[in-house]
């Protein structure tokens, strides 16, 4: 992945602007990384982890499931806003398939910013595609603590 180690330190709410690109993340879906989230998640379709079952299925090889796919939109989230950062909101729509050996490229932008219950808010809105299309795409709205008032 190409942020393989996120923030160290998180954003603060003062200092993220809408219309802000969110950092960039690629992610190399290999077979164990769908197997894995699968086995991870607890999701034993045998789509996600037999090419044979998923060939009789219709599916050209096994691809990603939903739970995986959530945890890397949080991974990208994350990346970008720091160890502080909550994800108050989430929400996704799945498109293509994600198959073995076809990265997934991650980018967004913040689209909005509010102050609720004491807590800087962002909304970010982002997309995962591959060379098949829009794997996944969402918004997002997290809260970051530190930047209120600073």
């Amino acid at each position: 992945m190409t942020s393989t180690i996120g923030r160290t330190d998180t954003l603060a709410w003062n200092t993220v602007n809408v219309g802000d690109e969110v950092a960039p993340m690629d992610v190399p879906v290999t077979t164990t990384l769908i197997v894995a989230g699968a086995i991870a998640s607890r999701d034993y379709m045998p789509v996600h982890h037999d090419r044979d079952f998923a060939n009789s299925q219709g599916s050209k090889d096994i691809f990603l499931n939903i739970l995986t796919t959530n945890g890397l939109c949080v991974k990208f989230l994350n990346d970008w806003a720091g160890p502080e950062a909550m994800i108050k909101k989430l929400s996704i729509r799945l498109g293509v398939p994600a198959y073995p050996n076809d990265p997934l490229h991650f980018t967004g932008n913040v689209t909005a910013k509010s102050i609720g219950k004491g807590e800087g808010l962002v909304e970010v809105t982002f997309k995962g595609v591959n060379s098949l299309g829009e794997h996944v795409s969402g918004t997002a709205e997290l809260s970051l603590l530190n930047g209120i008032g600073a």
